[in-house]
């Protein structure tokens, strides 16, 4: 360490791994990447964090079950695939939400049922096409947006009936116009004007006369002119 404040590496308030600030410390590992592996037990939390950031990834396993989670999620942004399997179940959502960004597609299973959320959310969006359809039941409407987002007819039809419209609202927009015509009923509005955006103009007679003005406009302009309202309710949305 005499070193290093020798050579200005170490400056009290500027960079030093015994400072309170994180950047201040995070200075200290930039200029001096090589003290990072020794720093990895020290007893300040922040510092075994940022440490991890420079530390040799074979030295990253032994912060596996590091009391501090900020800890922990600073190593599952660098430990392997074989390592990182065994963070899926780690009890604090932002060291899960970082294994669920970085962990192997086919691995994202174990993670489909996580008690948080957003990590599921995450899981849907990276999630293998034949394992996604199980995710469809999610009890979070935000998980199954997702869902509906990246699944394929057939699959795609069972969300027609989701509970949630923006769900509903989403599958409108994907589904082929062939298929939508049983959503032309939905209770949303939001939903029923996906479908008049999109279905096959010979189908759209029951919106002329929807309940929402949104909605009936839509169809019109259908109606009237189906390729040129495309347009104009293309830009709309843009």
């Amino acid at each position: 360490m005499l070193e290093l404040r020798r050579s200005d590496r170490c400056r009290l308030g500027h960079a030093c791994v015994a400072d309170r600030y994180a950047k201040r410390i995070e200075r200290f590992f930039e200029w001096s990447p090589a003290m990072a592996n020794a720093q990895l037990a020290h007893p300040y939390f922040e510092v075994r964090a940022i440490a991890a950031k420079y530390a040799d990834v074979f030295h990253l396993p032994a912060l596996l079950q590091d009391p501090d989670e900020t800890v922990r999620w600073s190593a599952a942004q660098r430990l392997p695939q074989r390592h990182l399997v065994k963070m899926a179940a780690d009890p604090h959502r932002e060291v899960r939400i970082r294994v669920a960004l970085r962990l192997a597609p086919a691995q994202l299973a174990r993670m489909m049922g996580d008690s948080d959320y957003h990590v599921r959310v995450l899981v849907a969006r990276r999630l293998p096409l034949a394992l996604l359809t199980q995710m469809r039941a999610d009890p979070d409407g935000q998980v199954r947006i997702e869902v509906a987002r990246r699944l394929e007819p057939p699959a795609l039809l069972a969300m027609m009936k989701d509970a949630d419209p923006a769900v509903r609202a989403v599958v409108a927009q994907r589904l082929a116009p062939a298929l939508l015509a049983p959503m032309i009923a939905d209770a949303d509005w939001q939903v029923r004007y996906a479908v008049a955006q999109r279905i096959d103009s010979a189908a759209l007679w029951p919106l002329l006369a929807d309940e929402d003005e949104a909605v009936r406009e839509a169809a019109r302009l259908r109606h009237a002119n189906p390729s040129a309202a495309r347009n104009e309710l293309q830009e709309g949305r843009q």
